[in-house]
């Protein structure tokens, strides 16, 4: 039996449940889902983390649940990647390894910086406002000027809550879109576009594209560095998201690199589909 890892309630439809379930089912693997803070659930065997929403509101016992999962059974993805992914300082780790990154300043918790001070330094001022511990859209904030005593307002309260990150806003999202780069037991398989998402938006995707060669590199780029900060190999991994978006000179910067739980748009490629069911079944078999 492959348990999956969901959440219960789920914050928001997962896209991708009901079509892996039918299609594991069709090549007969027998998987059910179940919230990872099931205490009764987790007693062995093999583990996928797909849909784990609401860790970011209890990282600690997550990180918990990750190790014994792990300790018990077989956990994908491996826990060494689960656990340098759940904190978004991971950013800074790719950057400083020469990973082409969005500019991330990283804000702790309690801090009592001016956001115009740290904007201006830097030489923003159409910033994003998010958590250094989060998922989906939650508590992401566009602030098109970060001198404005509204958006102090708004960052006082993120820092005083948690570990936050600004980054300067990214015009090309508005009409390129950021692109988010599906890679499965790999290889990338395809990728869509994402309209910019904050706080309380639904996310709209487009069908399924083709990589450009400079996002596939990327792509390639930052998986590799963040595979051997790791210490693990491209064949540990199961499943990756690379979100990038092109920078003011339009070269392919690295937004997300989502190794926990991200979705994969399967709905938008069959040929996903496929290869993650036959991978998976390749590996509890």
């Amino acid at each position: 039996m492959l348990h999956i890892a969901t959440c219960r309630p789920l914050p928001e439809p997962d896209p991708d449940e009901a079509l892996l379930l039918t299609a594991l089912e069709a090549v007969g693997v027998e998987a059910r889902m179940v919230a990872w803070n099931d205490p009764d659930a987790w007693q062995g065997g093999d583990a996928l983390i797909r849909s784990t929403w609401d860790y970011v509101h209890h990282l600690d016992q997550f990180l918990k649940w990750i190790d014994r999962v792990a300790a018990l059974g077989r956990l994908w993805n491996p826990a060494p990647v689960l656990r340098r992914n759940v904190h978004k300082r991971y950013l800074l780790e790719l950057a400083a390894a020469g990973v082409a990154v969005t500019p991330t300043a990283l804000v702790p918790r309690g801090a009592t910086d001016s956001l115009r001070t740290l904007a201006a330094a830097r030489g923003w001022r159409d910033v994003v406002l998010k958590p250094a511990v989060g998922a989906g859209s939650f508590d992401t904030h566009r602030v098109r000027d970060a001198a404005t005593p509204e958006a102090q307002a708004l960052f006082a309260r993120l820092v005083g809550e948690r570990e936050s990150l600004v980054q300067p806003y990214l015009d090309s999202v508005d009409d390129h879109g950021e692109r988010a780069l599906v890679w499965i037991d790999g290889e990338f398989t395809h990728a869509v576009r994402k309209t910019p998402r904050f706080a309380a938006d639904d996310e709209q995707v487009s069908p399924a594209l083709p990589l450009a060669a400079a996002e596939r590199a990327l792509g390639e780029h930052a998986l590799e560095v963040a595979l051997r900060l790791a210490g693990v190999t491209a064949e540990d991994l199961l499943y990756a998201r690379v979100d990038v978006a092109p920078d003011a000179t339009g070269r392919p910067v690295l937004m997300e690199l989502e190794l926990v739980e991200p979705s994969l748009f399967l709905l938008q490629s069959p040929q996903a589909l496929q290869r993650f069911v036959a991978a998976i079944a390749a590996r509890v078999t």
